[in-house]
């Protein structure tokens, strides 16, 4: 399936916009939870228009530059509406490199694993940090449940990836109590080749 097909209509879906606008959404908004590059976005516009799911008109902007203004068709709308409505199965596990490197942490001295956790939880706090920023910047005086429109996908999408990483903190920071346990219980394997 290509799940891009959707993201890219159901942007659309919200008013006509230029893949220059496209791409730019896939930054802080869907970024947090889908992303998609140029080289990506870029030939999927030019496959939804073959299809005749959206279409575009040549604007000008300034004096001499043209853009394209990529808008949904109706046969677009319904294939959206369609997808959208379909219950999909669980996704595969998304891979997590420090994950695979924590199921082989035996391998690692306490020191070295707890060196990796750290830096893991250094990365995470500044992640779950602008997460946090994003959410109560659009939406600290606001009662989610009187949302409307876009707002409501974005707040439920939004504050879903706060709790995530705050999760994933969570867990690095069982990590590191746990391991710091177990070397405090057995100082000789600290600098060891076992966990």
């Amino acid at each position: 399936m290509r799940t891009l097909k959707y993201a890219i209509l159901g942007l659309l879906m919200q008013t006509p916009v230029t893949g220059y606008d496209i791409a730019k959404a896939f930054g802080p908004g869907l970024g947090s939870f889908w992303s998609a590059k140029h080289s990506q976005i870029y030939p999927e516009l030019k496959r939804l228009t073959v299809e005749g799911l959206i279409q575009y008109s040549v604007v000008m902007q300034g004096e001499r530059m043209e853009k394209k203004l990529y808008e949904i068709t109706d046969a677009g709308q319904e294939d959206f509406m369609q997808w959208l409505l379909q219950d999909a199965p669980l996704e595969p596990t998304p891979k997590d490199v420090f994950r695979l490197r924590t199921y082989y942490s035996q391998w690692l001295g306490e020191e070295d694993y707890l060196q990796l956790v750290q830096s893991q939880i250094e990365k995470r706090t500044q992640k779950y940090d602008y997460l946090k920023d994003r959410l109560n910047q659009f939406y600290r005086d606001i009662d989610p449940a009187a949302l409307t429109g876009a707002a409501r996908g974005d707040y439920l999408v939004l504050s879903g990836a706060v709790m995530r990483e705050q999760n994933y903190l969570d867990w690095l920071y069982h990590c590191r109590d746990l391991v710091s346990c177990w070397a405090q219980k057995n100082p000789s394997r600290r600098e060891g080749n076992n966990l």
